[in-house]
């Protein structure tokens, strides 16, 4: 039991990082604003996606030239591995550290048309050069099999960053409310407060190299190898290895940054839409409600929904590799009745509280409940969809088709840019438009990514009870905790109607997927105070 929890602690690093990424924004927007929020948003996607290849790209190149040594006992060369990707990552960082600092006027200004956020960005330069260092590391650890260090990092990093980046802001934005005070303009605040938080994000990168270090030095001996039993035929060159360390680390790194550059490129025309319109003084505060607040809720549902899928991709890929493709296509199958299972529900159950769900989040006084509220209700899509992005995208990079994903991930970045260019630019659709070209660029990358891997591996997918089925218990489900939201919602107010509305609903859930046959026994197991269900289950002749 002890191991199996820590093997899902190690697997899910990656997603529940993700989650704690979106959770952050919800108490930032009650600290600095949603204008605050607004031009803490440009810095923070040029950190991400910057540490998408320096970090995230590099610590798995690492990781994969660090272990094939390892396993072969060539100690000598995976030391030198280490050093020339720390030093060529080094370098990489200090570059691209450099840039954003020498034109974060220019990202400012033309970019994302937001001058104020310039501060932000010049923190989010230093935080940059110091995410080179920790994503070495992290593939260092990794390429030895110390996966538990490297989920522990990420973790101690997105910790500390919500911490760091409230309380930076706060104290930030309180000085800046100072100085708008004096300069008149109430802008200044926002601005400060951005940078604020910015730094608490810098001080994160700080605390996870502090930790690894800590590791490095308690392990070293460990990570060395055995003394005289070192099996390199040959001193590996720095150019060979840096050669290799490339190799691994361009495919991916392109593919993690077009996958994640939409909303960079949404920023700027959302703000160009904007000042068209003669709405250019709201835009900011528009975007950081958008981003702050309505992103980080379908963001978290969506990771919630990938964790009950990621768990199969690796046997997956470990079943092609071993050429089991017959024990490969049911484990597929699997994964997307797993997924269906999750995101539907997720989804719809998203869309039938959004009311009490924002007001439980934001406050019942804060004035975009509405909207976030109709918000939320047209962009739960999202949810699913992005689901099956994550396992097909993932699913081609487990089985080596690289080239199919990255001409999936091109194809629908271009798609998703000329979306927004005519329903944001020319027909002015405004936060309508934005997430109607969200479904669309996801909905895309769902189908290339599926049809380009149904092309290789002839899986047939089984509709009826792997999507059909939990589809339509999702939405007799969502159905009726919408009904009882609005019984309740003025009498029992907004925690008390969405835990009684989610276990209503989710007791109907299940119980319908029992009756519909798409989950039995084994899955019922599973699943906490399941046993009650098959009790039920059992009584009722269902089981």
């Amino acid at each position: 039991m002890a191991g199996n929890l820590k093997n899902r602690i190690v697997l899910s690093a990656g997603l529940v990082s993700y989650i704690l990424l979106f959770l952050l924004r919800i108490p930032l927007s009650r600290v600095i604003g949603d204008a605050g929020v607004g031009l803490f948003a440009p810095a923070f996607e040029v950190f991400l996606l910057t540490t998408l290849v320096i970090s995230f790209s590099m610590s798995r190149a690492v990781a994969g030239v660090i272990r094939y040594r390892v396993k072969r006992d060539r100690y000598r060369n995976a030391r030198k591995a280490f050093r020339t990707a720390f030093f060529m990552n080094l370098f990489l960082g200090g570059m691209m550290a450099v840039l954003t600092l020498f034109f974060s006027t220019w990202i400012a200004d033309v970019l994302v048309l937001e001058q104020l956020s310039h501060m932000a960005l010049v923190a989010a330069a230093l935080a940059i050069f110091l995410a080179a260092p920790l994503g070495v590391f992290r593939g260092y650890f990794s390429g030895y099999g110390m996966n538990v260090i490297v989920a522990h990092s990420q973790y101690i990093e997105k910790i500390s960053m919500m911490i760091g980046a409230v309380l930076a802001g706060r104290a930030f934005y309180t000085y800046g409310q100072k100085v708008a005070a004096l300069k008149h303009l109430e802008a200044h605040a926002y601005a400060y407060g951005a940078l604020g938080a910015m730094l608490g994000v810098l001080l994160s990168q700080i605390v996870a190299i502090l930790h690894l270090l800590l590791c490095y030095v308690v392990y070293v001996s460990a990570l060395r190898g055995r003394p005289g039993q070192d099996n390199s035929r040959r001193a590996e060159t720095q150019f060979e290895l840096q050669r290799l360390l490339v190799a691994n680390l361009v495919p991916p790194a392109l593919i993690a940054v077009l996958s994640n550059l939409y909303m960079l490129a949404d920023q700027r025309f959302f703000n160009y839409c904007m000042n068209v319109t003669g709405q250019g003084e709201l835009r900011t505060a528009q975007w950081g409600c958008y981003y702050g607040k309505l992103v980080p809720l379908l963001g978290m549902g969506a990771a919630f929904a990938c964790l009950f899928v990621h768990g199969h991709i690796g046997k997956i890929g470990s079943a092609y590799e071993r050429e089991e493709y017959r024990n490969m296509r049911e484990r597929i199958g699997k994964a997307m009745k797993n997924g269906s299972i999750a995101a539907f529900p997720t989804a719809i159950f998203m869309a039938a509280l959004a009311k009490p769900l924002a007001a439980c989040c934001y406050g019942r006084a804060t004035a975009q409940i509405a909207v976030l509220t109709d918000w939320l209700r047209k962009g739960a899509a999202l949810i699913v969809v992005f689901v099956f992005c994550f396992l097909f995208g993932q699913l081609l990079y487990q089985l080596h088709f690289v080239k199919e994903l990255m001409l999936t991930t091109a194809a629908s970045f271009a798609l998703h840019l000329l979306f927004v260019w005519i329903l944001l630019r020319q027909m002015k659709l405004g936060m309508d438009g934005l997430l109607c070209t969200l479904i669309l660029f996801f909905g895309l990358y769902m189908v290339g990514a599926y049809y380009l891997l149904n092309r290789h591996i002839k899986y047939r997918t089984d509709w009826l009870t792997g999507v059909a089925f939990p589809f339509a218990a999702a939405a007799v489900s969502g159905v009726t905790m919408y009904l009882i939201s609005l019984a309740l919602l003025d009498v029992a107010g907004n925690v008390l109607t969405i835990v009684i509305a989610l276990f209503v609903g989710l007791f109907f859930y299940i119980f319908l997927l029992m009756l519909l046959r798409v989950i039995g026994e084994a899955e019922l197991h599973e699943i906490p105070l399941g046993f009650l269900f098959i009790l039920l289950g059992r009584n009722i002749g269902i089981l």
